[in-house]
């Protein structure tokens, strides 16, 4: 299951982002009948509002959130047409701000950002389930 949004150039499609992610997954087990924990829920809607604002505050232009889902991860892509790589900063808790890259890669289980013909695409996964390795059922 895969779906793309193009978002506006506004504030408000940060939440806009975060309500398609979590219909998104309502989505998927509904239909797919995919165990989809209230822990990937709320990380699923951490990144994507990570990612979004990264995109609103330093890329201009046209940003494309892309949602896919697997038989145990949730994939969030969000390409913008900015080539610069982000960069983690060095752990520094007494800096106020920009600790989002940080968040988001401690979080999610994977984490690639790919140059694109124009722009580029940082890709995100999320378990679905607390415990990834456990059958589902468990």
């Amino acid at each position: 299951m895969r779906v793309g949004y193009a978002l506006g150039e506004d504030a408000g499609c940060i939440a806009d982002a975060r309500h398609h992610a979590v219909a998104f997954l309502d989505r998927a087990s509904d239909e797919q009948h995919l165990p989809v924990s209230a822990r990937a829920r709320e990380l699923t809607q951490l990144v994507v509002s990570e990612l979004v604002t990264n995109t609103r505050k330093y890329a201009p232009g046209p940003v494309v959130l892309e949602l896919r889902v697997t038989a145990r991860t949730v994939e969030i892509s969000v390409w913008d047409s900015d080539p610069t790589v982000p960069a983690p900063r060095d752990a520094d808790p007494s800096r106020i701000g920009q600790h989002g890259l940080e968040i988001v890669r401690a979080v999610v289980e994977d984490f690639v950002v790919q140059r694109e013909p124009v722009g580029k695409r940082i890709t995100a996964s999320i378990a679905l389930t607390d415990d990834p390795g456990a059958p589902r059922g468990a």
